[in-house]
């Protein structure tokens, strides 16, 4: 994916479910493209085509032993990913946490806070 970041290519090749079901299988074992398509309804030139989008992510690796050529799971661009989404998930905490926080003090005060203002001048 020239012109663009490595995240962004990640997540780009992540957003695919036949990608995420090939990465899926290479994170229990490296497997030729022929093992790969024997789980998937589509064809070896599909898987392939995946194939090629998954290694320009740098999300896998492809090897050569004889005439066999396997493909092997890189976990580093994962973990960056990973990295990258939970920074937001500990803000998205945070904010939980505090919009928890506040919805116990406003049970806690009782019936009058839950009332609704019906006149602006009334809250001052």
């Amino acid at each position: 994916m020239a012109g663009t970041d490595q995240l962004s290519a990640v997540f780009s090749a992540l957003a695919d479910p036949t990608r995420r079901a090939i990465i899926a299988e290479l994170a229990e074992r490296d497997a030729t493209v022929t093992e790969l398509t024997a789980p998937l309804s589509i064809s070896m030139p599909a898987v392939s085509r995946h194939l090629k989008v998954l290694e320009r992510a740098a999300l896998i690796s492809r090897s050569r032993s004889g005439k066999w050529r396997a493909s092997h799971l890189e976990s580093a661009p994962l973990r960056e990913a990973a990295d990258w989404i939970e920074r937001y998930r500990r803000l998205w905490d945070s904010s939980l946490t505090r919009l928890d926080a506040h919805l116990a003090a406003m049970q806690a005060a009782g019936p009058a806070t839950d009332r609704m203002v019906d006149d602006p001048r009334e809250i001052e």
